[in-house]
């Protein structure tokens, strides 16, 4: 009988506040759809720098005047350091060949080549541990004895990794911000609904109610209005989570990088948690200083 009268009391209460219900609700949306989302576009982002991890070299040229065994002792001692997976070695017939797969669509710049194959010189390909590590081999690199030259993608490198952790910012910020915002409106909501009741709840007081069977309604109120927004956030960011991370991405493999269904159910979940956490925290808030023990 009381769990009834406490669901009928905070379906009561809402229906009575649309309005302030509707706004904290819209609050909760609009929090969780922005973090959702960009929990989404870290996912694509973390997936793209995990592609760079596998496909990241460091490039470090050869001088044209070293033996075989000199170039064995530069490859080993380069394949012991902290920060480097591999290192292949590429021959100048291999470097030859791998420029006519590249420039295979001009003819007269391969046959300009080929004429002094000399150009190309022997190189080593360094494979970083993490993206992030090419910075580090570059630099060791440029002080090795018969290295003339290092090449990496610098920039592109540089960019998926600021952006990721500048998204991660992002979505600190998002919540913390929203999250506050949504729990004042949800304070605020309950305090509306207590002080419009007041009466009724003196009365209940006066005949023996304790503090917690008046309060428990209430902070069911703020609990169904915080799941309520997260479900609405849920539903709308998975509706066009793909196209966000495919929008945001650096991929170009059409649906690539749309977020697998236990990715986004484990997500999901936990932004019900949080809405709902929202909800009963503002509603805590909400009836400080009303009924206290």
């Amino acid at each position: 009988m009381r769990l009834q009268y406490i669901l009928e009391q905070a379906i009561s209460n809402l229906r009575r506040n649309v309005l302030v219900v509707f706004a904290a609700v819209v609050a909760v949306l609009v929090m969780l759809a922005l973090v959702f989302g960009t929990i989404i576009v870290r996912w694509s982002i973390d997936k793209d720098i995990g592609r760079w991890d596998d496909n990241v070299r460091v490039i470090a040229f050869l001088s044209d005047d070293l033996s075989l065994e000199e170039i064995d002792a530069i490859q080993s001692d380069i394949q012991a350091w902290d920060e480097v997976d591999d290192v292949v070695y590429y021959t100048k017939s291999q470097a030859l060949d791998e420029f006519r797969e590249i420039f295979f669509d001009q003819p007269s710049l391969i046959e300009i080549v080929e004429e002094d194959p000399s150009i190309l010189p022997a190189s080593l390909r360094i494979k970083p541990t993490e993206a992030a590590d090419y910075s580090t081999i570059r630099d060791r690199l440029v002080v090795v004895p018969g290295v003339f030259q290092v090449s990496s993608a610098d920039e592109a490198i540089d960019a998926l990794v600021a952006r990721a952790g500048h998204m991660r910012a992002f979505a600190l910020w998002i919540m913390i911000i929203l999250g506050a915002a949504a729990v004042v409106l949800i304070a605020n909501t309950i305090r509306i609904a207590i002080f419009a009741r007041r009466d009724e709840i003196g009365i209940m007081k006066l005949v023996g109610a304790g503090n917690w069977f008046v309060r428990v309604p209430f902070l069911l109120e703020g609990v169904i209005e915080g799941i309520i927004g997260a479900a609405l956030a849920i539903a709308l960011v998975w509706a066009v989570g793909g196209s966000i991370a495919e929008l945001l991405s650096t991929s170009t493999a059409p649906g690539s990088l749309d977020p697998p269904t236990d990715f986004m159910i484990r997500q999901a979940l936990i932004l019900l948690g949080f809405g709902a956490g929202t909800g009963l925290l503002g509603s805590a808030f909400g009836m400080w200083g009303f009924l206290r023990d």
